[in-house]
């Protein structure tokens, strides 16, 4: 070993980059990390290519969710409960086919009956 080392050209962080991969730092709850290193170490593998993996397999899969599982918003909660609480309401699949009568109810003050 060498009694002095020159580290003026020196380079903090990685030494090697990873081409195709960055490095960031995110915020996950304990339970989360611990559930993917116990999966991960039983597995043999590293708990953060594990993360990847599964995040990856999210993001292909057309963001995960369907339409029926997004979380509702305050906007469409708002929307729905006007439409369900309406004293006029129809049930929905009535108001989507009016029958004959009622059209020809609507026509009545134009003299058609």
């Amino acid at each position: 070993m060498r009694k002095e080392y020159d580290f003026s050209k020196g380079k903090r962080g990685a030494v090697i980059p990873s081409p195709g991969k960055t490095r960031i730092t995110i915020m996950l709850d304990d339970d989360v990390i611990e559930f993917f290193r116990t999966r991960a170490e039983a597995q043999g593998t590293g708990y953060q290519t594990m993360i990847n993996a599964v995040l990856r397999e999210v993001s292909s899969t057309g963001k995960g969710k369907t339409t029926d599982e997004r979380p509702i918003t305050v906007t469409v909660l708002r929307k729905v409960l006007r439409e369900e609480l309406r004293p006029d309401a129809v049930p929905r699949k009535q108001a989507a086919k009016p029958s004959l009568q009622r059209t020809s109810k609507r026509l009545a003050p134009f003299g058609r009956r």
